[in-house]
């Protein structure tokens, strides 16, 4: 059985530096960055909001893509071995930003604080915050965000949540509107947990699926009915829960600034489905640890700007991750990790 291996340059404790480094967020670009400087000797404390250490490799993804007890020997290594302090259930912020995956905060730790404290601190808190659209009925019980969808089965999963806190899924129709890896996600955990019907709506084809055609159609021989060139225009409702989505369909024009085809809406082409949930897997947004200006500068998407050594505006304040690069695959976020993490070495040896 073997676990991922976070600290892969070395098998023990090399001689301490006498740097001490705080990484917030403790998913796949935090856990590397953190392997890569308990093995060049400096002192490593890790702050997260979850329970556990892992983010979306734990509390956002299936086990059966990533299995739990590899994140959790790769982070126990971390701990026992390299001596990483882990600091769960902790939020590091600054001005009040509310995103998914609060629920288990019970510390709240000031940004800039953090920042005085260390000799160089590491960003990589990712992207908790689900793009929900402007539609009619979007206030209705059981619509979700996937990211908060598959977060509260994988909480109950992974025994830190009850399983009546979870949406009862087993017998109900389940509608995931949108085709990343989020929602092939959603739809597969839907069909795991006993869903009557699942259904996924999509703007575009499948040839256009951010998820790829294989992962649809392995969603399809599964049972899983594909809608293409749909969208939903509103969900309804009866005594405040979800009864049904209308959607209406389209066609694909002329190339947008994505370079793919925009869809066109079809008038008179509505219809409606009967559902009991409606889960919107069509993007996040970079949640960085504060709302409030602390002199480090984001773009218009909410990503932190680095430089190619990926440092912020804000001298020795470093980040890594899908907080930079937005949402991307875990090796993607993994890679990113070593990278700030070798530049925040190289920068704590110069000084």
């Amino acid at each position: 059985m073997k676990g991922m291996r976070f600290a892969f340059l070395c098998r023990e404790k090399p001689e301490p530096t006498g740097k001490k480094v705080a990484i917030i967020g403790a998913g796949p670009a935090g856990l590397s960055a953190a392997g890569y400087l308990v093995c060049h000797g400096h002192e490593v404390h890790v702050y997260d909001k979850l329970p556990e250490p892992g983010g979306l490799m734990l509390f956002g993804i299936p086990e059966f893509r990533i299995p739990i007890y590899r994140v959790r020997k790769g982070y126990e290594e971390l701990e026992n071995v390299f001596e990483v302090k882990f600091f769960p259930k902790t939020k590091v912020a600054f001005g009040n930003g509310e995103e998914e995956g609060d629920e288990f905060v019970e510390n709240i730790v000031n940004f800039n604080e953090l920042v005085e404290k260390y000799d160089a601190v590491l960003i990589a808190t990712g992207t908790w915050e689900s793009w929900m659209p402007n539609i009619e009925g979007i206030e209705l019980d059981g619509v979700y965000p996937a990211l908060d969808y598959l977060f509260k089965i994988k909480s109950a999963k992974l025994g830190h949540m009850s399983w009546d806190k979870v949406p009862p899924i087993d017998g109900k129709r389940v509608m995931v509107v949108g085709a990343g890896h989020t929602a092939v996600d959603a739809a597969m955990e839907s069909l795991l947990l006993g869903a009557e019907k699942v259904y996924m709506s999509y703007r575009r084809t499948i040839r256009e699926a951010p998820a790829g055609a294989y992962e649809i159609n392995l969603l399809k021989q599964r049972g899983v009915k594909w809608l293409e060139l749909t969208v939903p225009v509103r969900i309804i409702g009866e005594h405040g829960k979800v009864i049904a989505i209308e959607l209406q369909k389209c066609k694909l024009g002329e190339p947008d600034e994505s370079g793919r085809r925009r869809p066109i809406p079809i008038e008179g082409s509505n219809f409606q489905i009967d559902v009991d949930y409606v889960v919107f897997a069509v993007g996040q947004r970079p949640t960085p640890p504060f709302a409030e200006d602390v002199g480090i500068a984001v773009d218009k998407k909410g990503r932190i700007v680095v430089d190619s050594r990926h440092m912020t505006s804000r001298e020795g304040v470093f980040a890594a991750g899908d907080v930079v690069i937005g949402p991307s695959k875990v090796g993607r976020a993994v890679l990113d990790g070593l990278l700030a993490a070798e530049s925040m070495h190289m920068w704590l040896l110069g000084r």
